[in-house]
């Protein structure tokens, strides 16, 4: 008996050495964990830092648009709606990564509300709809103000991560339907030139990252819409192949301002 007590390996416990539980992640704890573990800890840094940096460059497409209302001195016929939603999806998601002390997702959403706000000023200097654009984007911060007020009233940290989560997971969904109309468009002309290739590619592989990071953490809601943003950017990349492109005109950049960032 007692040689099998001093020779039996001895496997820590997952919720003790794997997983450091007071923060409420999923994260390995490297301090008495094999170096597998430790490895793995820091491929999951290395995929965080590599998904932030991604993600903050998918931002900056907007920057695009806003050079071309600035040099145009009009907005035209397209919408501001996705700089605001933009905004509104970063605010949510700021908070939701506070309630789970996720740094990354508030570092990465903290720079998207700066920029989508910068953005959705250049756009309101720049439209002749001032009146309208101003009565959404108030619109848009009472719901922001109304749920976060309400996440603050919940006195379970728990609960309310859950309940912020399902919000960002809705209002993250609901902005999936932006791209589909064009899909509708492509699909009845048989020509793919008026979508953005080198932006869906981005999305992809910023959905991919994300996808894998809230695998690695366990992260319900981040892994869903990520994992929606795959499929949705899969399938837009899949019509280049069934219907290419017949000439670039450079037409898919027309709907840089109608793209979502997930």
């Amino acid at each position: 008996q007692k040689f099998s007590q001093e020779n039996t390996l001895s496997i820590p416990s997952v919720n003790r050495d794997y997983y450091e539980t007071n923060t409420g992640k999923a994260r390995y704890n490297t301090r008495n964990c094999p170096k597998m573990i430790q490895d793995m800890d820091n491929f999951i840094t290395l995929l965080e830092t590599s998904a932030v940096i991604s993600t903050i460059f998918q931002y900056l497409s907007g920057s695009l648009i806003c050079r071309k209302y600035i040099s145009k001195k009009s907005t035209g016929d397209s919408s501001g709606f996705p700089f605001i939603c933009g905004f509104l999806s970063c605010s949510y998601w700021v908070h939701y990564g506070m309630l789970s002390n996720e740094n990354s997702v508030v570092l990465v959403n903290c720079v998207g509300v700066t920029l989508f706000l910068i953005y959705s000023l250049v756009y309101y200097v720049f439209t002749v709809n001032k009146n309208a654009y101003v009565k959404l984007f108030l619109f848009v911060l009472m719901a922001l103000f109304g749920i976060v007020f309400y996440i603050n009233t919940i006195p379970e940290p728990a609960q309310a991560q859950n309940f912020m989560g399902i919000v960002c997971l809705i209002v993250t969904v609901t902005f999936f339907a932006a791209p589909l109309t064009n899909l509708l468009h492509v699909i009845r002309v048989k020509n793919s030139e008026s979508m953005p290739f080198p932006l869906i590619v981005m999305s992809f592989l910023v959905s991919i990252q994300w996808l894998i990071y809230g695998i690695m953490i366990s992260d319900t809601f981040i892994q869903l819409p990520n994992f929606l943003g795959c499929v949705l950017s899969l399938v837009q990349l899949s019509l280049f192949v069934c219907y290419p492109p017949k000439s670039f005109s450079g037409q898919g950049y027309k709907l840089l301002d109608q793209s979502v960032v997930y």
